[in-house]
């Protein structure tokens, strides 16, 4: 892995005015993020995670503070982001939804056919590439964003909480997909996850926030070498460890905001 930093964010805090109230969403984060790093953010619910992604992919404007995002080519879009659900377009097929971005770029036909054909074999959908959305499962559905995200080749994927709704047989299979990509492709990943096991799966390093506002509190760096299963995550003494730290960590932000 490269040693230059991808993302740099200084002190970045986000204030929301509603009438005569104001909520500040996350407060003074400071973060840097290395080329290809994959990232997972933990936190209890209303902690700000999302503000942060919103941020970054710029449908948000901070407070104060700034960031950056370390650019290789100006060809290349900044940041793809993969949303929890009702990513895809209903009125375009499955090819079309994952050619999206490609489109928008104007890219010749060539490639975008190529490009689009590549990430539908990744993620098992060549078979369904001329049906839509509605025809599908969830899991097809996210297949179907993970799948344009890596198409549309950003500088950074932003993910928030893409595998959430889904039952634990499809998160299993996606969250292998998801690394069987992210393995070839080594993009610079921040990616926002209510589950445990899923950072310890798929991250090199786990951000944990407090309670609103959100502010960064610890890191921790996964001990276990990829490539890495879940059966390893889960038998692994070092990992179980650092479950229980994480564990804690939310239940006592979780009863700290209910004070």
């Amino acid at each position: 892995m490269s040693e230059s930093i991808k993302i740099s964010i200084d002190n970045v805090t986000k204030i929301f005015y509603k009438k005569h109230n104001s909520v500040t969403a996350i407060k003074d984060i400071s973060l840097q993020i290395k080329e290809g790093e994959f990232v997972c953010l933990v936190g209890p619910s209303g902690c700000g995670k999302s503000t942060l992604l919103r941020i970054l992919a710029g449908l948000e404007l901070p407070s104060s503070g700034e960031f950056t995002i370390a650019s290789e080519s100006d060809e290349r879009p900044l940041q793809s982001m993969v949303f929890q659900e009702k990513g895809v377009i209903p009125w375009l097929t499955v090819e079309e939804n994952v050619a999206f971005g490609l489109k928008m770029r104007h890219l010749p036909k060539e490639v975008i056919q190529k490009q689009t054909n590549y990430y539908l074999q990744k993620v098992g959908l060549s078979q369904f590439s001329k049906l839509y959305p509605k025809e599908l499962s969830g899991g097809m559905k996210q297949r179907i964003s993970i799948a344009r995200a890596f198409a549309n080749d950003p500088e950074i994927l932003l993910m928030d909480e893409p595998f959430a709704a889904l039952d634990e047989q499809n998160k299993f299979i996606l969250q292998e997909e998801l690394l069987s990509i992210w393995s070839e492709t080594k993009k610079t990943v921040l990616f926002i996850t209510h589950s445990i096991d899923e950072a310890l799966l798929l991250s090199d390093r786990i951000i944990l926030m407090s309670a609103h506002p959100g502010e960064i509190m610890k890191e921790i760096k996964v001990p276990i070498p990829r490539p890495r299963t879940m059966e390893q995550v889960r038998a692994n003494a070092e990992m179980a460890e650092q479950f229980l730290t994480i564990w804690n960590h939310l239940q006592s932000e979780v009863q700290r905001s209910r004070k």
